[in-house]
């Protein structure tokens, strides 16, 4: 009685971690960030800029397109620049506590605002654009931000 006992008690147990044992040791992939659309996410100082992409035709010009977040205290002035050398800075005002959409529907209680047009980008719809997003004393980070077409119905009126 006591061995039925005992073999009933390990196979319960054996069941038991057989079928917990693999979230204790198994790689939990829903633990890591990713971007869940067709731009990129990145941190600058107290700035969060969301599904940033390029829209272009003919791969000459494009329109900018994001949602930035700003988590600080402080207005700031987010300068933007595309390409391996730099180029001209676009300059950004973000407010203190807000949240601004460039050139994508946003929510009643965000700042909608037009896509940020860039000149001369040289980049085919496809490829990857280098940008440079900087503010204030806040390090600034390089970027490859997808340059995309207007074939998708959402971006179909956002190419410049």
């Amino acid at each position: 009685m006591k061995a039925r006992l005992a073999a009933s008690a390990a196979l319960a147990l054996g069941l038991a971690l057989g079928a917990s044992g693999c979230s204790m040791l198994t790689y939990q992939a829903t633990t890591e960030h990713y971007d869940a659309s067709d731009g990129v996410s990145l941190d600058v100082g107290d700035l969060q800029l969301r599904n940033v992409l390029v829209v272009s035709e003919d791969g000459e010009d494009g329109n900018l397109i994001m949602t930035v977040v700003n988590n600080g205290d402080d207005d700031v002035e987010l300068g933007v620049q595309f390409g391996e050398g730099g180029g001209d800075v676009q300059t950004i005002d973000i407010e203190a506590g807000s949240t601004v959409a460039f050139g994508v529907d946003a929510a009643e209680s965000e700042e909608q605002l037009e896509p940020l047009l860039l000149e001369g980008i040289d980049t085919q719809p496809g490829a990857l654009l280098t940008m440079y997003f900087q503010y204030g004393d806040a390090e600034g980070i390089d970027k490859q931000v997808p340059v995309l077409d207007a074939r998708l119905p959402e971006y179909a009126d956002l190419a410049p």
